[in-house]
């Protein structure tokens, strides 16, 4: 066993499969105690079971490291309150929080529910937020810890995943947040948007939404190809980095990593700017003969209307 995390304490969220398996297998690697929390459930959400937590644990102490399994739901203040309970009841402290358990309901926005929307954003963003909020309670009395969230290109806008492009973009704004309310503490939250095949990832629907899109002429996150060469082990070492003493100025920033890569996504400012030099303000008329040659110029609509729909009008 290596030694980057030796007596670190770490919780991973969904971590019986996927991505969430691989941090917690590589976060043990390292010497962190471990606890796997996994719901069982299905990718929709549904259903329950220890199995897949229950085979983590199993193969962490396989490799002769620690590890206890926890079943809660993330989706209530409640589960989210036993899940870091675990930890301190386990090992006593609560070092690190890798936010990773999600699900998929995906809907065109136009056929989307009430139900498939709450589902997701109870998994993915209130998950995030509850077990946040109880690790800091904790970490803040140490005055140490490390926060890895786990956003996603989708937040950037995806066909078919309102909900969860919803959720994964406001995991950002809650990193950031969070990164400024505990900074003091000596806590830190970054977040990732992975690249990796999953049962997330992989699957027919996503690949014929990738494929339509293609097809249309629309923009795509990456290309579905390459997509499924790319392991979650890839993920799992950057979460690492980020749990270590080497990584305690990095707070605030979010990362794309998958495969070979990995990128930052700055939080930039505005770069171009708009004033009317008689002063006042705007009116639309004087926008629409403005904007076009200013901050409109290179804009390019990512899914223009069809020739035959504007025909149409």
């Amino acid at each position: 066993m290596a030694g980057l995390l030796k007596d670190r304490v770490a919780v991973v969220t969904g971590a019986g499969r996927g991505i969430g398996r691989a941090e917690a297998i590589a976060l043990a690697a390292q010497g962190a105690k471990v606890v796997v929390n996994d719901l069982g459930g299905e990718k929709d959400g549904s259903g329950i079971g220890k199995g897949p937590a229950d085979e983590v644990v199993a193969e962490i102490k396989k490799a002769k490291g620690q590890a206890v399994a926890n079943y809660d739901s993330v989706t209530t203040m409640e589960g989210a309150e036993r899940i870091i309970k675990t930890a301190l009841d386990s090992f006593g402290r609560i070092d690190i929080l890798v936010n990773n358990a999600g699900i998929l309901r995906d809907r065109m926005v136009f056929n989307m529910t009430q139900e498939e929307w709450d589902s997701v954003i109870k998994v993915h963003l209130y998950g995030h937020f509850y077990c946040t909020k109880f690790a800091c309670l904790a970490m803040r009395s140490q005055r140490y810890g490390r926060i890895i969230n786990t956003s996603s290109q989708a937040g950037l806008g995806n066909m078919g995943q309102a909900n969860y492009s919803a959720a994964k973009e406001g995991i950002v704004g809650l990193t950031r947040t969070v990164a400024r309310d505990m900074g003091r503490y000596g806590i830190t939250c970054n977040a990732i948007r992975p690249r990796a095949a999953t049962r997330l990832t992989i699957t027919p629907e996503l690949e014929a939404n990738w494929k339509r899109a293609q097809a249309q002429g629309l923009p795509t996150l990456g290309d579905y190809d390459e997509l499924r060469a790319m392991m979650p082990e890839h993920v799992a070492e950057l979460v690492v980095y980020l749990a270590t003493d080497a990584a305690s100025n990095i707070n605030g920033q979010v990362f794309l990593v998958g495969g070979n890569m990995i990128a930052a996504y700055p939080d930039t400012p505005p770069t171009k700017f708009l004033f009317k030099e008689a002063g006042g303000s705007w009116t639309a008329e004087e926008l629409v003969e403005t904007m076009p040659k200013t901050l409109a110029k290179d804009i390019i609509n990512p899914s223009p209307p069809s020739p035959l729909d504007i025909a149409k009008k």
